[in-house]
């Protein structure tokens, strides 16, 4: 197995971490915080490390991918930076735009106000199927109007319009009024995005989006998040394993294994020889539907 780097000065081990080429260095700019910054973070399960010393920067803006084989740690890193787990006692620091949400295996004070600007999708949809589609892009609201009035369902006019465009925004405005049980998989998916527009987060984190879906739906979502992140600025985590689909639509991809990252740089690099470099025969489960070179990427060199 080998690590990737770029074979031109001034980066580090990491291969792109912090590199300027093609317009991905990961640095914001002076007086401006990174949208998420995760340093030295480590967790165990008893006596499986599922992260190991973990550091990524995400800028403001950016649409990056997170690809690895499973158990390589990608959902497990990602929800520690959603703020839903607690790193081994005396590793990492994870800041969001600034606030500190973990730091040594403890919450920051203001970690469950800074979540407010932290939405996540997951793979499951986690919609409440008996509820209204409309029902459920309302529940995210519920961060930001007064626990009494979330707990009745009692939401404003304004309220209710901005569940109605997030709806009209992912292309299903039609479907607000029925069960959310009854919509198709990639249906669901697009509500669960409408969601997260109502809260009004500023980044957006997608553990395995599309992995349930066909290749039209897929895409959908795809365009969908790309959209977002386009139109809003909003800065964009999305775990995948069709790896074709973070070489079309995010510019930078971060290849984590065995907890580790081990390639953190431009996703025109991911070719299957590459990959099977990275990753050995684990490298069959990333599915890369479009390979347009199998060689290994040029300018980069393997570090034992």
């Amino acid at each position: 197995m080998t690590t990737w780097t770029n074979s031109f000065e001034g980066t580090g081990p990491l291969g792109y971490l912090q590199s300027g080429r093609a317009g991905q260095s990961q640095q914001p700019g002076p007086g401006v915080p990174a949208a998420v910054a995760v340093r030295g973070l480590s967790k165990s399960y008893g006596r499986t490390k599922a992260l190991r010393d973990v550091a990524v920067t995400i800028r403001p803006g950016e649409m990056v991918a997170l690809i690895g084989a499973s158990g390589s740690g990608k959902s497990t890193l990602i929800r520690h930076i959603a703020g839903l787990e607690i790193a081994d006692p005396g590793h990492g620091r994870i800041e969001v735009f600034g606030g500190l949400v973990q730091h040594d295996g403890r919450f920051g004070p203001k970690a469950r106000t800074i979540r407010r600007d932290v939405a996540v999708i997951f793979q499951q949809f986690n919609l409440v199927g008996r509820l209204s589609v409309m029902t459920n892009v309302m529940i995210g609201h519920l961060g930001r109007v007064p626990g009494w009035r979330g707990t009745l369902g009692l939401f404003t006019r304004p309220e209710r319009d901005a569940a109605r465009g997030a709806l009209a925004r992912v292309g299903i405005p039609q479907v607000c009024h029925q069960r959310a049980s009854t919509l198709s998989g990639g249906q669901q998916q697009r509500a669960a995005i409408a969601r997260t527009l109502v809260q009004r987060s500023k980044i957006l984190i997608a553990d395995e989006p599309i992995s349930a879906l066909d290749p039209a739906s897929a895409r959908r979502v795809m365009n969908i998040l790309a959209q977002i992140n386009r139109e809003d600025g909003i800065s964009i985590l999305v775990s995948l394993h069709q790896v074709e689909y973070a070489r079309r639509y995010c510019p930078r991809t971060i290849a984590m294994r065995d907890g580790r990252i081990v390639y953190d740089g431009p996703s025109t690099a991911l070719t299957n020889a590459f990959l099977s470099d990275l990753y050995g025969e684990a490298s069959e489960e990333l599915v890369l539907f479009d390979d347009p070179a199998d060689a290994m990427p040029s300018g980069k060199t393997a570090l034992a």
